[in-house]
């Protein structure tokens, strides 16, 4: 049998947003995936290999190389693959692009959680950096929010200009506070280690969406936004002892464990619980979603053949 490789073009083709999602949900009525990461280092170089297994999905290694010096030589920073493996046999099913199962992941991630926890009728959404990620939360949005408002903020004006010039109708802000108050979703995917979003400027009935932090030390919102919000995240095991918006004030006491309201393994607590109520959702991007967003590209591959 011939293995197939499936490449970022013709793989995104076949993908839709709603579909990804309720592919999510379908995986996480599975039994509880087993993950595990390990990382090699030759400075300034990095391997990552991200695994999970799911019983009755099969098994998934996402392999990235991230060497620092290949864009001075014109190459990409990031490059890598995911190999997915049969449920049944363990047998090689097939090679994904690292780069279009990574862009499906995550902002399907964020999508999975807006779906349960914004208010439907959200019409005007902010995105909080206009990097490679803030582009796919545009697409990804959209899918699920028809006729909304896009307005982008980025801390280079020039950047969020150039961003909002590939998507009709998208505004750029210059205010950010302004910007933060005036939205019924905000989706932040920066890289920032302090705090860029404060909760004193969340309204009531506010849905938060926050990505860009991945390491212990990283932040996107303040105490004041985690304080005033219900908060959600996609996995306890993936975001409570490794990344800082829960890590932080988990340890500083200012959140108890029990404050979580629960992650996607809970669908029957996964839900907004009033109109008014703010709403605040962690994207930790686990090895199990790269599992199932891989596993959704190879059924869609399959299916167009």
């Amino acid at each position: 049998m011939t293995v197939p490789f499936i490449p970022f073009a013709e793989g995104e083709k076949l993908l839709d947003w709603i579909a990804l999602t309720e592919a999510f949900d379908a995986g996480h009525r599975l039994p509880k995936a087993k993950i595990d990461d390990i990382f090699l280092y030759r400075d300034p170089d990095t391997l990552l290999n991200r695994a999970a297994w799911i019983d009755g999905m099969g098994l998934a290694v996402k392999s990235a190389t991230v060497f620092p010096g290949n864009p001075s030589h014109g190459k990409p920073m990031v490059n890598g693959a995911v190999t997915l493996f049969d449920n049944a046999t363990g047998e090689l099913e097939a090679l994904v692009d690292f780069h279009l199962v990574t862009k499906w992941k995550t902002a399907g991630d964020s999508l999975c959680a807006a779906r349960k926890l914004a208010r439907p009728d959200s019409r005007n959404i902010l995105i909080v950096g206009a990097g490679t990620v803030g582009r796919s939360l545009a697409e990804a949005y959209g899918a699920a929010f028809p006729g909304a408002q896009f307005t982008i903020w980025n801390r280079t004006v020039t950047n969020a200009e150039s961003m909002a010039a590939e998507f009709p109708g998208m505004e750029v802000a210059t205010d950010l506070e302004a910007a933060v108050r005036a939205a019924d979703i905000v989706t932040s995917a920066t890289m920032s280690t302090e705090p860029v979003l404060k909760g004193a400027w969340f309204q009531p009935g506010q849905h938060i969406d926050l990505i860009g932090a991945y390491r212990p030390d990283m932040r996107e919102a303040d105490d004041d936004a985690i304080r005033r919000a219900r908060v959600f995240v996609d996995s306890y095991d993936t975001t409570v002892g490794h990344i800082g918006e829960i890590k932080i004030p988990l340890e500083s006491g200012l959140i108890a464990r029990g404050d979580l309201v629960a992650d996607y393994y809970e669908p029957e607590k996964f839900a907004r619980a009033s109109e008014d109520e703010i709403t605040l959702f962690k994207n930790g991007g686990g090895a199990h979603l790269d599992l199932m967003t891989s596993r959704y590209i190879l059924d869609a591959w399959r299916a167009a053949q």
